[in-house]
């Protein structure tokens, strides 16, 4: 970075006040550089010209960035670096071209040749000390693009995703899940497998394998088309109407809709949250078709789930909740994670499909095979507040189909409801509301369902039909109304009432307060809990009625807490069952384990202990969970772990990042400075740490952005990294490869000369790490690569001299090399190793 000289920065003040002195020409014409300076007083002329100045630069009228150039007599502009690009809306990718431009120097006027990025004219105005430049873009209209441009050329890569997910017990067999979820990418097509192989446990030993997905796609403008092997729910909707019953295992056919079917999923929680309520210390397993999708250990009393890990999208889910190794209850829930209505001028939302049912890639017994399956959901923009719904959808011999509204009735109340039926099946409905205040929320819902199962039939291998052996005629329900509500900024208290109609029967009711207060000089979290909840088979089948009490202090060093609670609860065989815990917490840094916690339970059976840890490596990632049970002693657990591996470049790498926003960009960091640690940014959101040797950062599909490479930290070390910003545009799947090498380097203070011992001014001095450009006085300042000190003086397109310097030749003081005067003379071209001549 130059400084801009006093005198320079004079320069446009005193243009101003001779300005009207000096006769204006044509004043639709620019004039040349040379009229313009005839304005300046006399001896200002020579600090115009071949010198570094601060200007601004526009693009089409928009700010490009605050710049160092460099003007000739000939009309003719040259760029050293931009300085300040914080306030300009145009994307980085877009300025680098711009800048590379204009670093070989520009004429001024219009463009006449080979004009690159549809360039006009390039301008320079001292009086306003800006630099425009004109495109055939300046006056079209600047509406914001609908979509992204698919990749001129397309793109490659394979990027795979392996989840493992195990629970089991002491009496308990183990099961689990392992599942790979790949995405590549070949020219503008998107290819997809997921196959799940799991053991459900139990007295069910048998190893089970499925393909859900094994298709190709391609992105339209607005639109998608699938082809090949696939799971045929409702793709590409922001509100998805439920269905009801049976579905659709697996198809053999296509699928045409709106292409918001491939949004990507963050790691946001569900709009409304799962409550489950547990009598005891235990887990909960959270299972989506038949498959576990996620498992995390919960304490005594009503908890929220963590619903961060699911998948996007509107979708039922069975969630478990296992105690002492038994699964005490088992409940259908509703994980509504929708994504946002992005075009309103776009009213109608759609999906189709058409196939038939396979298990060709399954050993499920259950998964049908052989029949035609065909559906259509539709979503309409009624209102910008009210997005209605409609699915219907053909599976074996019955007719499904519902309707939905999702109504954003002021912006902080929402109502969101389904109707929906199958034929020979039942008909159900569901209402949930949500309403925020100024302190608080209010969460209400409803659903209910009234079954008869008697007019289904099973097919069996030879063709007989038989009917189900559980058939059920009735309703079931349930109902809720909770709230939260913060009393001061220290406190608050949440209540929830809910009602069951059907497999569990009664009213339950929770109270909850909290208060955060200072305890032994720390920061401690109060909970007080009551409630009175339906009896379930932890309880004896009686009413589960206590109370809970528990602190949460930050106690020891940085990242550690201890927390306790007492209470009392109705027993497994009812009467009382008075317990008492304590958990100890710790967060760890710059290690494998990122926490682990401690926790010892009493109670009337007895004592019980749990485990946690939360790992992360660069390989892999996960959790897990142990736990001893106070009543029978049993020992249960579970695990979950993560890694992805990405291919793309003719490269390879195991990492422990998630691609979550679509494609992957393999990084190999070549530094000569030990134990470097860079931050990778997307542009388009998301960064990654980058350490020497191989990395992967998770990067944007589809859209055109770049990946800017900085040191972490604060403490910046003398170095420069090449390239600074690295570009992007690539399909979902899609992995490329970069290198970034960094350089550790000096701040290189010295004269420019020519053979007679005169300054030069106005030349550009160029370093592997950087370039400048000499003042009027001949100094120059620049950072030079450490390792490889060599400069070369270019004025022009004419290359006039190199050298190569010997640090020990100099002085250095800070990291700062002062080499003095630097003579250049043609002689110094035909000698690669000339040292530095200094004049005294």
């Amino acid at each position: 970075m130059f400084p801009m000289t006093p005198i320079a920065a004079a320069l446009a003040l005193c243009f101003c006040a001779t300005a009207v002195a000096a006769p204006m020409e044509n004043g639709h014409t620019p004039r040349s550089l040379l009229a313009q300076a005839k304005g300046l007083p006399k001896g200002f002329e020579e600090h115009f010209f071949d010198v570094p100045m601060a200007v601004r630069v526009e693009l089409d009228q928009q700010f490009l960035g605050e710049a160092m150039i460099v003007l000739t007599r000939d009309d003719r502009v040259t760029l050293v670096n931009f300085v300040d690009v914080s306030d300009s809306t145009i994307k980085p990718s877009e300025r680098d071209t711009w800048a590379n431009y204009l670093k070989q120097g520009v004429a001024l006027g219009g463009c006449q040749a080979k004009c690159p990025e549809q360039l006009l004219a390039v301008h320079y105005s001292l009086e306003n000390s800006l630099v425009s430049i004109l495109t055939e873009n300046a006056e079209r209209d600047g509406e914001v693009q609908r979509y992204y441009n698919l990749p001129e050329h397309g793109s490659t890569g394979l990027i795979i995703r392996n989840q493992l997910n195990l629970n089991g017990g002491q009496n308990q067999d183990l099961g689990g899940r392992y599942g790979l979820d790949a995405s590549s990418s070949l020219g503008n097509w998107t290819q997809a497998v997921n196959l799940q192989l799991s053991r459900l446990g139990g007295l069910d030993n048998k190893l089970y394998h499925a393909v859900y997905e094994l298709f190709t796609q391609r992105e339209l403008e607005g639109n998608f088309l699938r082809l090949g092997y696939f799971t045929p729910t409702s793709e590409g909707l922001t509100r998805q109407p439920r269905a009801f019953g049976i579905s659709p295992d697996t198809a053999l056919g296509v699928m045409y809709g709106s292409s918001d079917s491939l949004a990507i999923n963050n790691p946001k929680p569900a709009v409304y949250p799962i409550y489950v309520t547990a009598n005891r210390q235990g887990s909960v397993e959270i299972y989506r078709d038949g498959l576990l999708i996620n498992t995390q250990a919960v304490p005594a009393g009503l908890q929220t789930l963590d619903t961060r890990a699911l998948p996007g999208g509107i979708y039922e889910v069975e969630v478990r909740l296992i105690e002492d190794g038994q699964i005490t209850s088992s409940t259908q829930e509703l994980v509504y994670k929708p994504s946002n209505w992005r075009n309103h001028e776009e009213r109608w939302r759609y999906n189709l499909f058409a196939g038939r049912e396979s298990k060709l890639l399954s050993n499920w017994e259950e998964q049908h095979d052989g029949d035609m399956t065909a559906g259509a959901a539709f979503n309409y923009l009624f209102h910008p507040r009210v997005i209605l719904g409609l699915n219907a959808r053909q599976v074996r011999d019955s007719l499904q189909y519902g309707t939905s509204v999702d109504w954003a009735i002021v912006n902080n109340a929402s109502l969101f409801a389904n109707v929906y039926k199958t034929q020979d099946y039942g008909t159900g409905l569901d209402v949930q509301g949500l309403y925020s205040y100024g302190s608080g929320s209010l969460v209400a819902s409803h659903t209910r369902s009234w079954l008869d199962t008697t007019r289904l039939y099973d097919t069996l291998p030879d063709g007989t039909r038989v009917r189900q052996r559980n058939v059920f005629v009735g309703q079931t329900s349930n109902s809720s109304l909770s709230i939260n509500h913060r009393v001061t900024t220290k406190s608050s208290i949440n209540a929830r009432v809910s009602h069951s109609e059907g497999n569990i029967n009664g009213t339950g009711v929770d109270l909850g307060w909290s208060q955060r207060t200072q305890l032994f000089g720390s920061d401690a979290n109060w909970r007080l809990s009551l409630f009175d909840r339906p009896g379930s088979v932890s309880s004896g089948d009686d009413r589960n009625r206590g109370i809970d009490l528990s602190v949460n202090i930050a106690l020891g060093g940085p990242g550690e807490q201890i927390s306790g609670s007492i209470g009392t609860r109705t027993a497994r065989e009812g009467g009382r069952d008075n317990n008492a815990s304590i958990t100890y917490r710790k967060t760890l840094q710059d290690h494998v384990l990122q926490s682990v916690s401690a926790s010892a339970i009493t109670d009337t059976y007895g004592i019980g202990l749990n485990a946690m840890a939360t790992m992360s490596s660069d390989l892999v990632n996960g959790d897990g969970f142990i736990q001893r049970s106070s009543f029978n002693n049993d020992l249960t657990g579970g695990l979950n772990l993560e890694s992805t591996v990405a291919v793309g470049g003719q490269k390879m790498l195991m990492t422990s990042q998630y691609h979550r926003n679509g494609a992957g960009m393999i990084i190999d960091v070549e530094s000569d400075i030990e134990d470097i640690a860079l931050r990778a940014d997307d542009l388009s959101g998301g960064s990654a740490i980058l350490k020497p040797g191989r990395n992967f950062v998770p990067i944007t599909a589809y859209k055109s952005s770049s990946v800017s490479f900085d040191f972490e930290g604060n403490h910046v070390p003398a170095a420069t990294i090449q390239p600074a910003r690295s570009s992007y545009h690539l399909n979902k799947g899609g992995v490329e490869y970069r290198q970034v090498k960094v350089m550790r380097t000096l701040t290189v203070l010295g004269r420019l000369i020519d053979p007679q011992g005169n300054p030069l001014k106005g030349h550009h001095i160029i370093n592997h790490a950087s370039r400048g450009v000499s003042e009027v006085d001949g100094f120059f300042s620049m950072e030079m690569n450490a390792g490889s000190p060599t400069l070369e003086v270019r004025h022009g397109n004419q290359l006039l001299c190199q050298f190569r310097l010997d640090p020990s030749d100099g002085r250095t003081e800070n990291n700062v090399l002062m080499i003095g005067d630097l003579r250049c003379t043609p002689d110094t071209l035909a000698d690669a190793t000339f040292k530095a001549r200094t004049a005294g």
